[in-house]
């Protein structure tokens, strides 16, 4: 699920190199940006065939899910206040549901700093994965799952000081 700023980008980068590992991604891009740029990793994702949906799809069927996994990269670490629709219905969506969520940065809704303390009880989504790229934020102390540091513009000595702090792992 992509949001309409750069941590959006980040989810559609990744489901083109999800594309190119071998699965079969979906992309969720309910509100998307106008930028050169983002139009350009749309078209790119729709050239490989990738499927791009305005709106979210539901994950209750019966017989279970088509989906096995999402990747939450709706809202990074500029983020602020509420989330809105269609947002809020998606993170519901979301944590609802049984299929693990690996978000991008900082889990949707979550104050950078502050984590997700202040997000109303029904938006407070609790990933089953985090993936930091650069460095961890600050919210990332109240997270308890898998978490990764990746993006290879980190200096080794760098990455190992966070790997050691906070239990991280590169990926």
């Amino acid at each position: 699920v992509c949001g309409p700023g750069n941590n959006g980008g980040d989810g559609l980068v990744a489901a083109r190199h999800l594309h190119h590992f071998g699965f079969e991604p979906t992309v969720v891009y309910p509100k998307r940006s106008k930028g050169q740029l983002f139009e350009n990793l749309v078209t790119q994702c729709e050239g490989l065939g990738i499927t791009v949906l305005d709106a979210m799809p539901s994950l209750k069927r019966e017989g279970g899910s088509k989906y096995n996994a999402c990747v939450d990269a709706m809202f990074g670490f500029s983020f602020k206040g509420a989330p809105r629709e269609p947002f809020a219905t998606i993170l519901r969506t979301l944590k609802s549901s049984s299929l693990p969520v690996a978000s991008v940065d900082v889990p949707s809704g979550w104050n950078v700093e502050e984590g997700p303390a202040a997000v109303e009880e029904s938006l407070k989504l609790m990933p089953d994965v985090l993936i930091s790229l650069t460095a961890p934020k600050k919210c990332s102390v109240h997270f308890n799952g898998r978490h990764y540091l990746g993006g290879r513009f980190v200096t080794p000595a760098l990455s190992s000081r966070f790997r050691r702090a906070r239990n991280i792992h590169n990926f």
